[in-house]
């Protein structure tokens, strides 16, 4: 039984990991056989796994046994982004004493990465490096029951995250508010890093969410955006 249970474990830690960083994708079908199948175990630990992240309102069931992941409407995530604003600045805040030189130059880093992957039209390495960019800085804030409230968050906002791309692109006015973080890291502004984590949702969501507005109006809009990126 504990060895059944710790893979249970193991196995809802790496999907759970695969949704915040929006590898599955809204509305994609989760079968326990397959999964158990990919991931070399028997379809108990998957089982219970899955059932788990349903409680976590990442997936949900339908009649039948039938299990995919959830896409947020437009309200959810307004929601969830709005919890965000409180507790990802306060996450970045507390992170900005504990942070090395060493650990900045990794965030800059992992943020010119994101910027290529723009540039090169990788979608999924592009949501990928986001997810390490924050996470990589909320890491070092010293508080393990705050993380895992953002991990509760975000795995319920990765998967509706594959919209932001290309349609939803962040736009910025004066720079990408990454930039500004980094900025205010390396001088140690605790203010300014709140801010531009603050920022970042807001500035940078406005073309996500008028995307997830288009398809509140018109629901069949979602797998066509879906099938256009996979081509892009």
């Amino acid at each position: 039984m504990v060895e059944r249970t710790n893979l249970a474990s193991q196995i809802y830690g790496h999907l759970r990991e695969q949704l915040m960083t929006a590898s599955f994708l809204p509305g994609q079908r989760l079968k326990i056989r397959d999964t158990a199948r990919a991931l070399g175990t028997s379809e108990t630990p998957v089982r219970e796994a899955l059932i788990q992240l349903v409680r976590d309102r990442a997936l949900e069931m339908k009649e039948g046994y039938f299990i995919r992941v959830r896409q947020l409407s437009l309200a959810e995530y307004i929601e969830l982004r709005d919890i965000r604003m409180e507790l990802e600045p306060l996450a970045a805040s507390r992170a900005v004493s504990r942070l090395a030189d060493a650990d900045i130059a990794q965030l800059c880093a992992t943020h010119q990465q994101l910027e290529q992957a723009e540039l090169d039209g990788d979608w999924r390495g592009a949501l990928q490096h986001n997810f390490d960019f924050h996470f990589g800085l909320y890491k070092h804030s010293g508080m393990p029951q705050l993380i895992e409230m953002l991990d509760r968050i975000w795995v319920q906002v990765g998967p509706t995250l594959n919209f932001l791309y290309p349609h939803g692109h962040p736009t910025y006015r004066n720079g990408h508010q990454h930039e500004h973080v980094l900025r205010g890291l390396r001088q140690r502004d605790v203010h300014a890093v709140r801010h531009a984590i603050r920022e970042d949702l807001v500035e940078g969501g406005l073309a996500f969410l008028k995307v997830l507005d288009d398809i509140e109006h018109n629901p069949t809009l979602a797998a066509e955006l879906l099938a256009q990126r996979a081509t892009t």
